[in-house]
């Protein structure tokens, strides 16, 4: 159809001159790192891929879950939750707390905040840096999380590996070697060898 290709053209045009994005942060209870549409629906790669300078647009969130309303820049309002969650030990010992499924949201909130390096490139490399320190570095953490649920920290292991192979996170030559060799350690666990 014609008119649909004329409309999809004019949305294009329009998304080149693009200077700012902006999403709504409006429940207290689901953060930007635990669920995907958040970042699923975020046009900043998007935008930055139409517009012909290849600029990035400025990203903006607003938090209006409570009544005095803010707005951050999308790399803050990242930031301000991998520090309030991922990073956090009240979370994620709250999480590991609940077993099996808690080692599961830890994971989906470090593939969720993966999810933002792609969409935006808003993750600053701390944040990947320290939830490596925090899960994979500490060996008490790390046989706490393989034990409890051994897929979710195969997952948490890939994730790490594709964010830096993305070029997400930048870290050691060894870092990564490490990693390679726990994820096959996890595997053969996980498979029985």
């Amino acid at each position: 159809d014609l008119s649909t290709v004329f409309k999809a053209d004019l949305f294009k045009s329009a998304l080149k001159t693009v200077d700012v994005t902006f999403q709504n942060l409006d429940s207290s209870e689901i953060s930007i790192t635990d669920v995907s549409h958040y970042y699923d629906s975020d046009p900043t790669k998007v935008v930055q891929g139409l517009r012909d300078d290849k600029k990035k647009p400025m990203s903006l969130m607003a938090d209006t879950t409570t009544a005095n309303a803010q707005v951050r820049s999308l790399s803050e309002t990242v930031r301000l939750d991998a520090r309030t969650k991922l990073l956090n030990p009240k979370f994620y010992e709250g999480m590991l707390s609940t077993g099996y499924e808690g080692v599961r949201e830890i994971q989906k909130r470090l593939r969720n905040t993966m999810g933002w390096s792609a969409t935006a490139g808003e993750v600053d490399n701390f944040v990947f840096e320290d939830a490596n320190s925090v899960f994979i570095d500490d060996a008490e953490m790390q046989q706490r999380l393989l034990d409890t649920n051994p897929n979710a920290f195969r997952d948490m292991v890939t994730t790490f590996l594709e964010a830096n192979g993305r070029g997400y996170w930048d870290t050691s030559e060894e870092n990564i070697e490490r990693l390679q060799e726990l994820y096959a350690e996890v595997e053969d666990r996980i498979e029985g060898v």
